[in-house]
């Protein structure tokens, strides 16, 4: 990746938001925008005007990064979309976010996305904890000349989603009362959804979870020193198991029938984080 694409845009951003000390990012992939509603907004920039991002071309996602004020008194940085490596964005666009906030100094990365549902017992609205994942490609941000700031040549995968957070998710969604489940989410290119028969192989070697998003974002992001947790909201269940034809915008929907559930887990983490 080239680190000037990154100066760039880090350069354009406001003042306010460069000289910011958030304690957390937020990923806010598709369906997850509306679970901060509420929180009051410091600064806001659309990507189109950050060098090198780009617009996003996903339903579900409105292309902004904001600084949101936190009841705690703290500060947040959300992303309120993602890139995806399916759109044909470059790395340098897929991985801005976390980037970003790399250089504020950001502490913790919370990704979160809308996945299909692998696992028998999960249903269509639970909220699942990522505690893994799987390439389903050999798709990775790391890959090509070693830069120092991305961390070391060949990162640990050991813990890439940060099993403290994992805990402090759980008890974020008991808070809510929610019983929330771990799962192994499997990063599949896109933008096709998966064949029965890939999901049936997803789901002997250990996936819980399907989808197009997350992995690379957070490989970078524990790369580069972060904490990182995911959050993924079962929007359907994977092809085979659904029983209907899968779209784009029936995601969005079930999302806003579990809007509340969503924005309770995850307020009840910021405020602890």
């Amino acid at each position: 990746m080239d680190i000037k694409l990154f100066d760039e845009a880090f350069a354009s951003l406001p003042a306010l938001i460069r000289g910011s000390k958030p304690s957390c990012a937020l990923m806010l992939g598709s369906g997850w925008s509306a679970a901060v509603e509420g929180l009051n907004v410091l600064a806001e920039v659309p990507y189109t005007d950050v060098p090198n991002f780009g617009d996003v071309t996903v339903i579900g996602h409105s292309g902004r990064l904001a600084l949101l004020e936190l009841p705690s008194g703290g500060t947040a940085i959300a992303f309120f979309g993602r890139r995806h490596w399916y759109e044909g964005a470059s790395w340098e666009a897929i991985v801005m976010p976390a980037e970003i906030s790399r250089r504020l100094g950001v502490p913790t990365f919370l990704i979160t996305n809308a996945s299909g549902g692998i696992r028998r017992n999960l249903n269509v609205g639970d909220v699942v904890i990522i505690k893994d994942h799987i390439r389903m490609n050999h798709l990775s941000p790391l890959a090509g000349p070693h830069v120092a700031e991305f961390g070391p040549r060949f990162p640990d995968q050991t813990h890439v989603y940060t099993p403290e957070l994992v805990e402090m998710l759980k008890a974020a969604g008991k808070e809510a009362g929610f019983d929330l489940t771990t799962g192994v989410y499997a990063f599949s290119a896109g933008p096709s959804y998966e064949t029965p028969a890939e999901i049936r192989a997803y789901e002997i070697l250990g996936a819980d979870l399907v989808g197009m998003s997350t992995v690379p974002e957070a490989m970078f992001a524990s790369s580069c020193g972060m904490k990182v947790a995911g959050l993924a909201f079962v929007s359907n269940m994977a092809s085979g198991l659904a029983g209907v034809n899968l779209s784009g915008t029936d995601v969005i929907d079930c999302a806003e029938r579990n809007a509340a559930k969503m924005s309770a887990v995850l307020k009840n983490f910021l405020a602890n984080i």
